[in-house]
């Protein structure tokens, strides 16, 4: 193993063996090799106490894939290594075994039946960021009462209200208390000291995410964020600022996007049962963008920069009367992809473009995860700075400013934003976030491949009758 991983592997191997109980966290950045190191100890751990009856059991948060993983890599472990290979066997699905020492894997779901195992030797908590503490506290914690066996958390960062956060602070306090280490995080500048291509690795996906991005912060750099929060702080919305004016009218030779807020009940209350969480009623106003699309840094950003360059609201307008001003607008604008939220009442708006503009129109269907993919994604363009707001106003900047953030603990990550329910500026008016909500979805554009044309040229090839006369 790298050295890292041997620091937390023998600390963990000393608890064991001198039954000292200890509780250990383990936070590595992502995809540095926590899981090997897991799979690592177990299989080391079950040769070393094959004659003593002994039980190990790793927590996952759910059964597939990541209950499946583990146990696939642990097997690929245990059949590769002579002392183990022939004589390790498997009970059920989810229990190995090697001489009289077990290794059972349970899911942290909250619906799973664990009742019965015991982690006489040691409990892995794995992505321990994503099991809710009641459930461990609840299932998984008695596991460990009979010897009072060692314990490990694993996983990446996430907010500050995660199991794995609580007992990295329980760890610290502990350190402070006897002086042991108990603490073993590597963030992604350690890792690149032993795997310089993982840091390049890293480097990339700063290039692409920004290094402010939630994911980027918790996976690569092992930071804790909040788990509610504003969304576009003000350093945030100081990376939108356009460089150039606003436009009424489209300029030549230039490729322009809509996307389009529909008016009505708030999307995702249409598809998504939790959307109680994301819900703001007042929105009333179809909303479009219009965005410049630039491609001229396209080969060192390896995605376009937008700019909002033109805004258009209808507040209590007819659906079909707000497609006539779209059609007039499309007629003037020439847009590449007319992007359109299709969701309950939006479906009827979309119906008409997707008939009289055909391929050019990119619909969404909002769910919570969608919104929350929407969310990472555009956070994402604006942290490299590839979203630039040409035309702000009071308006725009007041909805920027309101709009919250929620991420939530489970596997999926998911992000709730949305300007609160009721939410009032100064003058008492409520706050909406369909300005924002029409420019998150540019990022349903930004997926899609983006190549730069050049002149055609013609090679003129050469004539093998020629080349052949001088032979005969």
């Amino acid at each position: 193993m790298r050295s890292y991983q041997l620091e937390a592997a023998q600390a963990i191997i000393k608890s064991i063996r001198h039954g000292l109980g200890n509780s250990y966290v383990v936070i590595i950045s992502r995809q540095a090799g926590k899981d090997e190191l897991a799979a690592n100890l177990k299989s080391f751990l079950l040769a070393r106490f094959e004659f003593i009856e002994s039980g190990i059991v790793e927590v996952n948060p759910t059964y597939k894939p990541q209950t499946i993983n583990a146990i696939t890599r642990l097997e690929r472990r245990l059949c590769s290594n002579l002392i183990t290979k022939l004589h390790w066997r498997k009970r059920s699905d989810f229990m190995r075994f090697f001489g009289k020492c077990s290794v059972s894997f349970l899911s942290g779901d909250a619906q799973a039946n664990v009742v019965g195992a015991v982690a006489s030797l040691l409990l892995i908590v794995n992505e321990a960021q994503d099991i809710e503490p009641a459930i461990y506290d609840k299932n998984f914690a008695p596991m460990v009462a009979s010897t009072n066996a060692t314990r490990v958390f694993m996983g990446t960062s996430w907010t500050s209200q995660t199991l794995l956060a609580r007992e990295l602070r329980t760890a610290r306090q502990a350190e402070q208390d006897d002086g042991a280490r108990r603490v073993f995080l590597f963030t992604a500048d350690d890792v690149r000291k032993v795997l310089p291509a993982y840091g390049d690795y890293v480097d990339g996906e700063i290039d692409k995410l920004g290094r402010q991005h939630p994911l980027v912060r918790t996976q690569y750099f092992c930071e804790e964020i909040d788990a509610q929060t504003g969304m576009f702080p003000a350093g945030r919305r100081a990376l939108m600022k356009g460089e150039q004016a606003a436009q009424g009218t489209p300029a030549p030779g230039q490729v322009y996007v809509f996307s389009i807020d529909v008016a009505g009940q708030d999307e995702v209350a249409f598809n998504d049962p939790e959307s109680q969480y994301l819900k703001n009623p007042g929105r009333d106003a179809v909303t479009l963008t219009i965005s410049q699309v630039d491609l001229s840094q396209l080969q060192t950003l390896q995605a376009p920069i937008y700019r909002a360059v033109h805004r258009e609201q209808w507040t209590g307008i007819n659906h079909v009367a707000v497609f006539g001003k779209l059609m007039a607008l499309a007629g003037s604008w020439n847009p590449l992809y007319i992007v359109i939220d299709a969701t309950g009442v939006g479906e009827g708006l979309w119906a008409m473009l997707e008939h009289r503009y055909h391929e050019k129109v990119l619909p969404v269907k909002f769910t919570s995860q969608k919104k929350s993919d929407i969310g990472y994604h555009f956070i994402g363009i604006i942290e490299t700075g590839r979203f630039r707001d040409c035309c702000p106003t009071a308006e725009v900047d007041e909805q920027y400013a309101a709009c919250v953030s929620e991420v939530l603990v489970g596997p999926l990550k998911t992000l709730r934003w949305s300007v609160p329910e009721g939410q009032r500026n100064s003058s008492g008016e409520l706050i909406h976030d369909d300005i924002i909500v029409a420019d998150a979805l540019i990022s349903e554009v930004d997926g899609l491949e983006w190549i730069v044309s050049t002149e055609t040229k013609i090679v003129q090839g050469k004539d093998p009758l020629q080349e052949m006369d001088g032979n005969f």
